[in-house]
């Protein structure tokens, strides 16, 4: 299991902030009919549940935007993923398929409106820490070029930071020839619902990633 601790910054500043880790081995590829179908169907859920103006009300992205005023980082210029994930359904910009992890990070990112960050394990050099961005740090995003990362909430390693509720970098990026991974489910309102989130994580991951060796717990200040 990857530890994970959240820095003292966060814990004063925030200190609702709990995070759901799991690790596994796990199988990439190109994801089945299945899951593919579940994903175009929370799409369509999502579609008859919210209007885009009511996105900032939603109970876990409002506890991320108001953590992310407090850290600093404007919320929306720098935008939760699942926050992100459900604008980009209500302009109907469709969530395409990637392959079985990215799509089931997806699809649980997407029931349980919270950000989800996974990396690839050999890419990770602990100990690891939830911390906040300094003002000279940046790092490649994945699909978003160079990223300002001052005042964000990032993962940070012994080679640097490396991934954050809004975009995980280029250097942990999960591939085909990912093998062990570590998915983090980020809460700003505490550990309600991340064991339910956590289980249901799994339950994908056993069905559409031939995991094994999983492993889980909720990190809390």
């Amino acid at each position: 299991m990857l530890s994970i601790r959240i820095s003292e910054t966060i814990r004063q500043l925030w200190p609702d902030t709990a995070i759901g880790a799991l690790t596994a081995q796990v199988a990439v590829h190109e994801s089945p009919e299945t899951l593919k179908n579940e994903l175009h169907s929370i799409d369509q859920q999502v579609k008859e549940s919210f209007r885009i103006d009511q996105i900032s009300s939603i109970p876990e992205i409002r506890a991320g935007r108001e953590a992310y005023k407090t850290f600093g980082k404007k919320p929306a210029r720098y935008r939760l993923s699942s926050e992100a994930l459900l604008r980009r359904i209500l302009k109907d910009q469709g969530i395409q398929p990637v392959n079985n992890i990215v799509d089931i990070n997806n699809v649980v990112s997407l029931v349980s409106r919270f950000p989800i960050c996974a990396f690839d394990l050999d890419h990770v050099h602990p100990p690891v820490a939830f911390t906040l961005g300094g003002k000279e740090d940046e790092y490649e995003g994945i699909g978003r070029g160079r990223l300002n990362i001052e005042n964000l909430p990032v993962f940070s390693d012994r080679k640097g930071k490396f991934g954050s509720p809004t975009s995980d970098s280029e250097r942990v990026k999960i591939t085909g020839q990912t093998q062990k991974l570590s998915i983090n489910i980020i809460s700003f309102s505490g550990t309600d619902s991340l064991t339910e989130h956590l289980a249901n994580l799994e339950s994908y991951l056993i069905r559409f990633a031939e995991a094994k060796d999983i492993e889980h717990q909720l990190v809390t200040v």
